[in-house]
């Protein structure tokens, strides 16, 4: 607790300070939107669509990716094993590198001249220029977020209950399913919602597999780049808002599961 009052004002103000830094330039945003531009953008087919496949595009990859990513994390949490400071760092490496970097990285194995494109090819699924493409790219920029929350949430679970049902006869995956997960369930959300959330906002990754079809980021910077900034801002001001609306929710949704999770217990 601060005791001196100077130093309550001076943590107060640049609380007040980062709090003005975040919030000023998405209210500038917002106000400088005239209701007839809304109204124009939500009547845009083009900015419509690109929403869709945003937020398709993002949760296909917490769907398929962060089933994957659950059990990773949980053995990062519980087992001892050489390099493990190595895989750590890792799983940091997306967050870390620049994001249009990544999108080069990931041409480079999904490309068609690789054996990965060919068989998306095969299958009806290009990863270039498609939407596979799209969800690979946010998922890989956004999947450290997921892991994190969730290697958090195994390492807050006491061991000691994982082993008691073991020794009770309990197999690894029914401990698993039924203690460590439900335990660290509120990480696991979080972090489900946070790789969602951070996957909408891509851009770099994106634009360097699939410039076409467009997600809203790209639409943005696509209006934006031919013209100009009265142009592009009610899109990013509409996209900003459906972001916020949707994140909210799905907050909601996951601080109700915990809380129905722990009134039956």
């Amino acid at each position: 607790m601060l005791h001196n009052w100077k130093t309550s004002l001076l943590f107060l103000f640049l609380s007040g300070l980062i709090l003005l830094f975040i919030v000023a330039p998405l209210a500038g945003m917002f106000l400088q939107t005239t209701g007839a531009q809304y109204a124009e953008t939500l009547a845009d087919e083009e900015v419509l669509r690109s929403m869709r496949l945003t937020l398709l595009s993002s949760l296909m990859g917490v769907i398929i990716f962060g089933m994957a990513a659950i059990p990773l994390a949980y053995v990062l949490a519980r087992k001892q094993f050489p390099g493990k400071g190595l895989v750590n760092g890792l799983v940091d490496l997306p967050v870390v590198i620049p994001h249009s970097a990544a999108g080069i990285a990931l041409l480079g194995v999904i490309s068609r001249g690789t054996w990965v494109g060919q068989a998306g090819e095969a299958a009806g699924i290009p990863f270039v220029g498609g939407m596979a493409g799209i969800v690979v790219a946010m998922a890989f920029v956004s999947i450290p977020f997921l892991i994190n929350a969730a290697r958090d949430g195994f390492e807050a679970v006491p061991e000691k209950l994982e082993k008691a049902a073991l020794n009770l006869g309990a197999s690894p995956w029914r401990v698993f399913f039924t203690i460590s997960l439900p335990l660290a369930r509120r990480h696991v959300l979080t972090g489900l919602t946070m790789m969602w959330a951070r996957g909408l906002s891509e851009f770099g990754a994106v634009v360097i597999i699939a410039y076409h079809p467009m997600v809203t980021p790209v639409l943005i910077w696509e209006r934006f780049a031919s013209f100009g900034l009265a142009y592009a801002r009610p899109v990013a001001a509409v996209f900003v808002i459906v972001c916020l609306i949707v994140f909210v929710l799905m907050r909601l949704l996951a601080g109700k599961q915990v809380a129905s999770r722990h009134s039956e217990e």
